[in-house]
């Protein structure tokens, strides 16, 4: 009897993988690395490597006054810079005690939640752009620069607005700017409906989506995740109600917290674009109380040399990505003795050890791109 020993090599066994993705430059999204271990096509581990873009904003906070560290809180998520700015200002308002004219309060809302539809219609036409389709990513930036416009006018930025101050804002107004304001957000409403019919209405992007990536409601819990990645996996929270600021209490007939149960990729698109619909119907609002308001200041006077008190204070907003909290601690000084920054992004990437484990590599993507980070956010 003759035996024959055929070799088939490595194929006969199972093999484990190490792949890097990165750290090139994914998308618009920043510089990120994954090391993923796989077998097959199939992720079996994976872990987010950050750093890369790190600035050391923390520490640089406590080497300027507290009118330049809004520059610095400016940019780690440099697509939602009003939004930064406001929660440092609200820190330090907090710690002086100060109060902000109604005014400032209405416009700050106003701007924040233009900011967010900002922040929204990036990834409204980047993400289909991830998975193929490249036709959303320019009415995207239409609609974005109907709303760039307007905020450019009032600012002088296009991206780092840098008109937050403490006590209020930079300068009032200028004349007419409402009403163009209201033609900007009338112009993008009436066009989001291209959303819904060719990104959410093709097919291709539904079976690339749905149920991939699911992140369940202990997951969310677990890592801290928050934002609109949290609610659509049902976890109804959202600081606007729940803890509300600015001008939030007087606007709960129109705020609407837009939650989703199945918490895959395609409830995180939906739950963005249906939070784009209600800062819309928020910015109306804000502009029609605006039009009531009486003329009047915009800002408090502030000392030539501006000093927190001795003590501490946390201030978070509901940023477009997720909540985002600032931890400030005064010795008396001119400058911060400690300020933390909370950002969302940043509890919201490490999930991906959660979500990547046992999917293909095909629908790494379609995943990580769903989570809506920035980069900066991240590395902070």
């Amino acid at each position: 009897m003759t035996e024959t020993t055929v070799g088939i090599g490595g194929a006969a066994e199972s093999t484990d993988m190490v792949l890097n993705i990165g750290p090139q430059h994914p998308s618009t999204h920043g510089v990120l690395r994954l090391r993923l271990v796989l077998d097959g096509e199939r992720i079996q581990s994976a872990e987010p490597v950050i750093g890369y873009m790190h600035r050391g904003a923390e520490k640089l906070f406590e080497a300027r006054d507290y009118r330049q560290i809004i520059m610095l809180a400016n940019r780690h998520d440099w697509l939602s810079a009003f939004s930064n700015e406001l929660g440092v200002v609200l820190a330090i308002e907090r710690m002086l005690g100060m109060e902000v004219p109604e005014r400032a309060v209405w416009t700050r809302t106003l701007l924040a939640e233009l900011n967010r539809i900002l922040n929204h219609l990036m990834f409204l036409g980047s993400y289909p752009l991830e998975l193929g389709g490249i036709t959303p990513i320019f009415y995207a930036f239409r609609e974005r620069e109907d709303l760039q416009r307007v905020m450019e006018e009032i600012s002088g930025g296009r991206m780092h607005y840098m008109f937050n101050r403490v006590g209020g804002l930079k300068e009032d107004l200028p004349a007419g700017w409402l009403g163009r304001a209201r033609q900007a957000v009338a112009e993008v409403r009436s066009r989001m409906d291209v959303y819904d019919d060719l990104v959410l209405g093709n097919e291709i992007f539904r079976g690339r989506t749905r149920d991939i990536g699911v992140l369940t409601r202990e997951t969310v819990h677990g890592y801290g995740v928050s934002g609109p990645i949290a609610r659509a996996s049902g976890v109804d929270f959202d600081l606007r109600r729940d803890e509300p600021y600015l001008a939030y209490p007087e606007l709960q007939d129109v705020l609407k917290v837009v939650t989703r149960q199945e918490g895959d990729c395609l409830a995180r698109f939906e739950c963005l674009l249906e939070q784009s619909h209600n800062s819309l119907a928020l910015a109306d609002a804000c502009l029609d109380r605006l039009d009531e308001l009486p003329p009047g200041p915009i800002n408090q006077r502030l000392p030539k040399v501006l000093k927190a008190p001795e003590g501490h204070t946390y201030a978070w907003t509901e940023n477009p990505l997720g909540l985002n909290g600032y931890y400030l601690v005064s010795k008396g000084e001119k400058t911060p003795y400690r300020l933390k920054l909370r950002s969302a992004s940043f509890n919201n990437i490490q999930a991906l050890t959660e979500l990547l484990p046992g999917t293909l590599v095909a629908d790494m993507v379609a995943i990580l791109g769903s989570l809506f980070f920035v980069v900066g956010d991240i590395d902070k």
